[in-house]
Parts: C-alpha cells; structure tokens; sequence
C-alpha cells in the first residue's frame, strides 16, 4: 500500500537518521600561502591554516582519510572526525603546510596533479590569471579559434587594469566578477578553456600568450612540486599522496579512453615514484559522470572525493566522498563553519 507523502516522510526519516548518525568531515585545501590575486579563492594563509588546525587538535577528532574510509566501510565513523586533504599539487603544500601539520600532528591527503609535477608551466588557470589579471594595458579586442569556432572578446574599458583596480579586486571571486570588469574578462575566458582536452587547451594559452605579448615563466610563488618534493611530502606517517588526474582535465568532457588514460596513468605514475600503492583519488573541477565511477574501480581506487558539500556518513558512496572547500578564515570563523558542518 502507498502511504500518502510516503517520499517526504522518508526523506525527514533519513534527515533525522543522518542527524544523529556518527558523521565525518572531509576539509578541502589547495594551496597554503600568501599570493596578492586569489579569484579562485585557493589560497589559506600560514596563519590561518595553524589556527585551523588548532581549532582540529582540541574540538575535532582529526583522522587521515585513509583510516576514514575504511571506518566508513567499517560501518564505524569516530565522531566529530574530520580528514584534511588539498588539491592539485602547488610546492606550498611541502613547503608551509607541511611542517604546520607535524607541528600539530594531524594528518593530511595531498591529491597531485601528475603531468605538472616538474614542469616548467604553471597550471593553465594561474597562467591566465598571470597573463590577464596583472596591471597594464591589454588589445581591446580578443579573437580566439576554439574547437574550430571563432570566440570573440571585446574588452572596452577593461583593456586598461590599473593598480587601483588590481588591488581591489584582491578578495573578490570571479564568478561574482561585475560583466564590464578585467576580472570577469579573466572568467569568460576560463570558461572556455575549462573543458577543453590539455594539448587544446595549452594551444589556446599559447594564442592569448601571444596576442598578450607575454612569455610561458612560471613565478616561484605558484609552482607545482618537484618529483622529489612528492616524496619529501609523502615521507613520514602523516602525509598520504592521492591520484589528481594527468592534466586536470573536466572528466565528463573527454573520450572514454582518454578519461581511462587520465586516471591510471596519474596512478600509476605516483606509485612508481613513491614505490608505494595509491589508492585514492579526486575529481578535478569535482566533475565526473557514472561512466567516471566505473573508469575509478577499474583503475583499482579505493576511494575517491568529490567537491560536493555535505558531511560523511554510512550511506556516502565511497567513491564520491563529499568535501567542503576551506576558504581563507581566521581561527575563528572557521569554528563557526565548522559546527555548522556538523549541525551543532
């Protein structure tokens, strides 16, 4: 027999048993730093990211993803745990993160990129933001061929970034950039260049490098790890590395074989650096499809996250672990955002 609003009463039933259930929380990093441009809002200060892990040491029970997966397998997740993790692979992650997590003893999973590691590039949207977001007088019109289709910018008043307007634009995301503004220039064309496979990708960048009059230089501040500096991160107990993908591709986008490729080579590549099995993983952008979740299994993943925003709790899938992105906030705040994570 239907119970009328049967569908809402077993929703509210499974809110409440989500409610009081034993829930995790998995934290999302990338990059641990100071830089004067974040319109991705990446960036988490030195100071902020020990305030952090201060308010971890005596409110949370700080565990390594590792352990929580199999917790949640287990069927057994501690309360209040929470997991850091960080995206991407910057050199900040060896160089000020790490020593701030043996500090406070807390354990963290780094997800690399692998196809940056070395190289002598930037990831392909700090090289923009370089190329488009820095003082100075830019062509008023920009003309791109993409995917065989012509894709046209005209500037108006944002050719001209001054200082005044590079300052103020420190702290604003650019998905809430005004549509007459340079850092919303910078969004339109990241929009493009998202879903794009890599070798199209760098093809482009290359065309705004050349209509920008710039040069492909990778600034210290933005780096990507070295190979020895993944296995300085990975050395010790705290630190598990996890696949990212070759490229940092939008995974839905892309061929069946190529998303196969992205994901084992990434794999693969990590484990014979650190000689060791990698057995989690993270989708770039948080974008993947069904066809994604079965490429993971067959790749040999245990695990995987996601960038949906939503606590850990026996019935997450996991292979799309839930995550909530860590913005730049003092000790304080974080807290706050912290117990409302965990709906205290």
């Amino acid at each position: 027999m239907k119970i009328p609003g049967g569908g809402k009463l077993q929703r509210a039933v499974r809110k409440l048993q989500k409610r009081f259930a034993s829930q995790a929380v998995i934290l999302m990093y990338h990059r641990i730093t100071e830089v004067d441009l974040d319109p991705w809002s990446l960036c988490v200060t030195p100071k902020h990211f020990a305030e952090h892990l201060e308010v971890l040491q005596t409110s949370a029970h700080p565990i390594a993803l590792q352990q929580l997966a199999q917790a949640h397998r287990d069927g057994n997740i501690p309360p209040r745990a929470v997991a850091v993790t960080f995206d991407d692979g910057y050199a900040d992650n060896l160089l000020f993160a790490k020593p701030l997590l043996e500090q406070y003893n807390i354990p963290a999973t780094v997800f690399v990129t692998t196809g940056h590691i070395g190289t002598q590039r930037e990831f392909w949207w700090d090289e923009l933001e370089r190329v488009l977001l820095q003082p100075g007088k830019l062509p008023e019109q920009l003309s791109l061929v993409i995917q065989g289709s012509t894709h046209q910018w005209n500037l108006g008043k944002a050719a001209d970034y001054s200082a005044d307007d590079y300052r103020q634009d420190y702290g604003k995301k650019a998905w809430e950039a005004k549509s007459d503004s340079r850092l919303f220039f910078y969004y339109s064309v990241w929009q493009r260049l998202q879903p794009l496979p890599a070798q199209e990708r760098l093809q482009v960048l290359d065309d705004i490098l050349t209509w920008a009059d710039a040069a492909p230089l990778a600034r210290g501040t933005h780096r990507s790890l070295l190979p020895a500096e993944v296995c300085s991160l990975a050395q010790g107990e705290l630190v598990e590395i996890g696949a990212h993908t070759v490229t940092h591709p939008f995974l839905s986008a892309q061929s069946t074989a190529l998303q196969r490729q992205e994901i084992q080579e990434s794999k693969v590549y990590l484990e014979a650096l650190l000689n060791r099995p990698v057995s989690s993983f993270a989708y770039p952008h948080g974008n993947y499809s069904q066809q994604t979740l079965s490429l993971i299994r067959e790749a040999g993943i245990e695990y995987a996250c996601s960038t949906e925003e939503n606590t850990v709790w026996r019935d997450s899938d996991r292979f799309q672990l839930p995550r909530f992105q860590v913005h730049n906030w003092n000790g304080e705040k974080f807290t706050q955002q912290l117990l409302r994570w965990f709906h205290d």
